[in-house]
C-alpha cells in the first residue's frame, strides 16, 4: 500500500479580518458566491477547489500585508484589477506581464490583507 505524499497541496488561504460580516459581504461580491461555511468563528469560500477563510480572530494574526501573498486564477488579469477596484480594492501592484504570457497584480482588499491575481494560460482553468 503506498502512502499518500505527505504535502497534498494547497488547501486554505486565510484572511485576518477585524468585520467579518462586513468582509463577508465584500469576499462575496468578488468572488461571486456565498460562503459554503459560514459560523460567527469563521467564514469559508469554495473558489475552483480552494479554500479563501476569514478569520475574526486577530489575536495571533493581524490583517494586512506582510505574509504570503495568495494568486487567484483569473481569465484576464485587467478586467479582473479594474473590477476590483470598483468593489472597493485598494491598488497594491498594477498588472504586469512577468513572462510567457503570465500576468500578475496585486490589490489590498479592504481590510488591508494583499489579494493577488494571475493570469496564467499555462495553468488549467478549473473553473471551467
Amino acid at each position: 500500500m503506498t502512502k499518500p505524499p505527505p504535502i497534498l497541496g494547497l488547501r486554505t488561504t486565510l484572511y485576518p479580518v477585524t468585520d467579518l460580516a462586513k468582509a463577508k459581504a465584500w469576499y462575496s461580491q468578488v468572488l461571486g458566491t456565498a460562503p459554503y461555511f459560514d459560523e460567527p468563528f469563521y467564514v469559508g469560500f469554495n473558489v475552483g477547489g480552494f479554500e479563501l477563510g476569514l478569520d475574526p480572530d486577530t489575536s495571533a494574526a493581524k490583517p494586512g500585508a506582510g505574509g504570503p501573498v495568495p494568486y487567484w486564477g483569473v481569465e484576464n488579469a485587467d478586467q479582473a484589477w479594474e473590477r476590483l477596484m470598483k468593489l472597493g480594492a485598494e491598488p497594491a501592484s498594477p498588472v504586469k506581464d512577468v513572462g510567457g504570457g503570465i500576468r500578475v497584480a496585486t490589490v489590498k482588499d479592504p481590510f488591508g490583507n494583499v489579494f493577488g491575481l494571475i493570469e496564467n494560460p499555462h495553468f488549467p482553468n478549473t473553473a471551467a
